[in-house]
């Protein structure tokens, strides 16, 4: 059996290295050693995930222990998975002193590396998806298979440590096991954004252009009268959103999986803001507010999976089954018709437009350039990494926000900015509530979180700067909203920042003077 010391010396390594070369090495080291048992929650322990998911402990539990450690490491993989299983399980009466009293016994045969490792791992503090490239080039290594056929089994089953254990286990012919199953969320595929909308359908040819949607992205599976609904976390959210399960069974289908946008529209037909739709996704009647759903893709139709058809084939497919719902697009348009769209999507009150190539094939999981989004403004989805206490009238709330974006090798996500501009009143006091349940750390000024929530940032552009670790800064940058539809994985990488830096902002009235943002105090003005 493998020591969890193993584990967390493959971690210690990842961490102190920037080469992707160097972090896929060491993880393939440690799964090819690792027994068969093992690789599930080994493959899930790297990754900063708990196997199964939240065990119950919050950072006040864990920041009150204070146990001294082992001086050799004994713990194995299986003794820690085990440990974790049990703490999940815990509940009723006395099962706060139970809990404490199982994890200062398993941090007691912990040495002091496990127990860092350890606290951090149950504090959700060593969650990073953007591991997953990293992880998944290591499984190909340490299986010897081609990274495609993980990234695409990766893609079937949307669970990395499945995706590990069927390749150690049996290479290239178990991952062929894994397919479509309906009532299964696989990975919804992703946009890259475009400067400009010429550029995008020039590049991709044949094009269709539709609507982009302020909305959140849904996942709908149907077999039968079973309907599941998913977000883009794959996150079930069937029992909150009653009214897209009736639309859904009412299709003309046995079987079906739908990739689309829901939302809520006021009395005119116009979006409502994405917080109102988000806020539907907890709530127990559909009466509180109506989510009208728009489809752009179909994945499965009546026992055919079409994963691999190209688009113009889906589209067709999801005119047959669901023409009312499809989103508001066109196919092959010329530039004037193209630009047309834009302005009528603009002009409805949403975000810009996907164009999308109509040869591209459903690449889940992936950001590539099939799909690109246009918008009039440049935006990104940032890492939320701390907040500092404001200062006049925002005294007493947390309010600057520090703000990172994604490290595509699977490092801690890079700072590129800071901004305290767009915080409503609203948002100042859920940030004061919420940020210290998140908290990792404080100083006098600061309250650093657990990298997770991830925020989307309006801004000018990007400009060099050697002020943070990226090496660039944010120009003017402004919170538009939090994401709670996305988490870390899916928040923009440092390379998307840089590519806002080569390209100017898009906009006619930049003149290239340089900003502040990025290097913004809190003043304490509104």
């Amino acid at each position: 059996m493998v020591l969890f010391s193993a584990v967390v010396t493959a971690s210690a390594e990842v961490a102190a290295t920037r080469s992707r070369k160097a972090k896929t090495s060491a993880i393939a080291a440690l799964l090819g050693g690792l027994d068969a048992t093992e690789v599930r929650p080994a493959t899930a322990f790297l990754a900063g995930e708990l196997p199964g998911g939240r065990a119950g402990v919050g950072w006040s539990t864990l920041s009150a222990l204070d146990v001294p450690p082992a001086p050799e490491p004994s713990l194995t993989v299986g003794e820690v998975d085990a440990a974790i299983d049990e703490l999940r399980g815990i509940s009723g009466s006395g099962s706060g002193q139970r809990r404490t009293d199982l994890l200062a016994g398993l941090l007691g045969r912990a040495t002091a590396p496990e127990q860092e490792f350890l606290v951090r791992l149950l504090g959700g503090e060593l969650r990073q998806g953007a591991l997953e490239g990293v992880m998944l080039e290591a499984v190909a290594t340490a299986a010897r298979v081609p990274a495609e056929d993980v990234r695409r089994a990766f893609m079937l089953s949307g669970r990395l440590p499945a995706t590990a254990e069927a390749a150690l286990r049996g290479g290239g012919a178990e991952l062929a096991r894994f397919r479509l199953e309906v009532g299964r969320p696989l990975r919804p595929m992703l946009a890259s954004p475009a400067e400009t909308l010429d550029e995008a359908v020039a590049e991709l040819g044949e094009v269709s252009v539709e609507y982009k949607l302020d909305g959140a992205r849904i996942q709908v599976h149907r077999d039968g009268d079973d309907v599941h609904v998913y977000t883009r976390t794959l996150r079930e959210i069937t029992r909150s959103v009653p009214e897209l399960v009736e639309l859904v069974r009412g299709l003309d289908c046995r079987s079906i999986v739908l990739d689309g946008e829901t939302l809520a529209l006021d009395d005119s037909g116009r979006p409502r803001p994405f917080q109102e739709t988000m806020s539907r996704f907890g709530a127990q009647s559909e009466r509180e507010l109506l989510l009208r759903p728009y489809f752009f893709d179909c994945l499965h139709l009546d026992g055919e999976d079409l994963l691999d058809h190209p688009l113009r084939q889906r589209l067709e497919f999801l005119e047959k089954v669901a023409p009312q719902h499809r989103i508001p697009a066109v196919l092959a348009p010329d530039p004037e018709r193209a630009a047309a769209v834009f302005d009528e999507a603009l002009d409805a009150g949403h975000e810009g437009v996907m164009v999308k190539a109509l040869d591209s094939v459903y690449a889940a999981g992936r950001r590539g350039r099939t799909w690109r989004k246009v918008k009039p403004a440049h935006t990104l989805d940032l890492v939320v990494l701390a907040a500092e206490w404001g200062h006049g009238r925002r005294s007493g709330y947390l309010s600057n926000l520090h703000l990172g974006a994604r490290d595509p090798d699977g490092g801690p996500p890079i700072m590129v900015g800071k901004t305290f501009k767009g915080l409503t009143d609203e948002l100042l006091a859920w940030q004061t509530a919420e940020f210290p349940k998140r908290e990792t750390h404080r100083d006098a000024w600061t309250v650093h979180l657990v990298p997770e929530l991830v925020v989307e940032i309006e801004l000018d552009g990007v400009q060099a700067s050697p002020r943070y670790p990226g090496g660039v800064a944010l120009r003017f940058a402004r919170v538009l909203r939090y994401r709670p539809d996305k988490d870390a994985a899916s928040a923009d990488t440092i390379d998307a920042v840089r590519a806002v830096q080569r390209g100017g902002s898009g906009r006619p009235e930049d003149t290239g003077q340089q900003g502040n943002a990025g290097q913004q105090g809190d003043t304490g003005r509104p």
